[in-house]
């Protein structure tokens, strides 16, 4: 049986490229390559659970849901599905703010095909936190350091994905309150409330109450 991969970057060259890599191997299968966050999660959503990857690569800066916000939301809602950022970047603030999201691994994007593979195995089979030896230099930085790297006020936080009103309401969701309570507190409409709800799920795509609660723990909302 196949491994099923998936990538996403905003680069077709980048997404190209990474598709020369896994055609080297028999045993890897892609499922699919996204140009940014949102297509990705569309795309997951519409997979039945045995067709979704297995090994989702994440490229950091892409416009939207960028990866890290990316792996914030798959995480909870794909909670078996492995991430392995795939980047240029080996800075302190993206690294932290990557391993903070969920991420299982960490390479650079001009790592070789057999690292890519690696990497793959490392995770599925043996649970590893794959690393470009760069990269595991400065984790180990990072986890030395007496104050770690702060991401606060980010714009890889997914709450930079809402407005302040969707924010305001996402507060009062996920304390319980009815849309006829939020209406009453905020002086707006009940409709309004509603609209507001609807944005915020399909920003964070998600579908269910339970979903925005997963992530509000996950994140820290409440």
């Amino acid at each position: 049986m196949r491994i099923k991969v998936a990538v996403v970057d905003d680069n077709l060259v980048n997404r190209n490229t990474f598709i020369r890599k896994v055609e080297n191997f028999d045993d890897l299968e892609i499922i699919f390559t996204a140009p940014n966050g949102n297509n990705c999660l569309e795309q997951l959503k519409e997979l039945p659970p045995e067709k979704r990857p297995q090994v989702l690569f994440v490229d950091l800066e892409m416009p939207g849901v960028n990866g890290i916000q990316l792996i914030q939301i798959a995480k909870v809602l794909y909670p078996s599905l492995y991430f392995i950022v795939l980047t240029i970047f080996d800075e302190d603030e993206k690294i932290f703010e990557a391993i903070k999201a969920g991420a299982n691994g960490y390479l650079l994007k001009d790592d070789n095909a057999v690292s890519l593979r690696n990497a793959i195995t490392n995770s599925l089979e043996q649970g590893g936190a794959p690393m470009s030896p760069s990269i595991a230099r400065k984790a180990l930085d990072l986890l030395s350091k007496s104050s770690p790297v702060s991401t606060k006020n980010t714009d890889s936080s997914l709450e930079s994905l809402l407005s302040e009103r969707e924010k305001e309401i996402l507060k009062y969701t996920i304390r319980g309150l009815s849309p006829k309570l939020i209406a009453e507190t905020l002086f707006i409409s009940v409709f309004t409330v509603r609209k507001h709800i609807a944005n915020i799920y399909e920003k964070l795509h998600v579908s269910t109450n339970t979903q925005i609660m997963a992530l509000a723990y996950k994140n820290k909302w409440i």
